[in-house]
């Protein structure tokens, strides 16, 4: 068919057959656009939870050099207390992206959403919470 042809109705047909050619056409692009623009959310939810597993990391890293920072300043220890607070922001962040990763793994079962490579997850696990 040229391209003349889908875009403007011949004259042989009637106007209730170019009204449902119309709709049906109409009905596809919808179809097509929905199923993209779903994607799309879902892939910006994807990305906006992994921002937020690397800000917790980061995060946590810069709170313990600050308040390492702090330390050091006011009891005059000078290499101790940024090691400490960089030591222990690491592994305060690691906690808490730790945690929201289980969070956001127990959502994605609720919803059937499990990937098939699921990691093995420990006996005692949920008791952490």
């Amino acid at each position: 068919m040229a391209l003349s042809e889908l875009a403007m109705s011949s004259p042989k047909e009637s106007r209730e057959e170019a009204i449902a050619r119309l709709a049906k056409s109409a009905s596809a692009l919808e179809a097509r656009t929905r199923t993209e623009v779903v994607a799309s959310a879902e892939a910006q939810k994807v990305v906006s939870q992994a921002w937020r597993i690397v800000a917790e990391l980061v995060g946590g890293v810069f709170i313990g050099l600050g308040i390492g920072a702090g330390i050091d300043f006011m009891f005059d220890t000078r290499p101790v207390g940024i090691v400490g607070g960089v030591l222990l922001g690491f592994a305060l962040s690691i906690f808490m992206a730790r945690r929201t990763a289980n969070r956001l793994m127990a959502e994605a079962k609720a919803l059937g959403e499990v990937p098939a490579g699921e990691p093995d997850v420990e006996l005692n696990e949920d008791e952490e919470r």
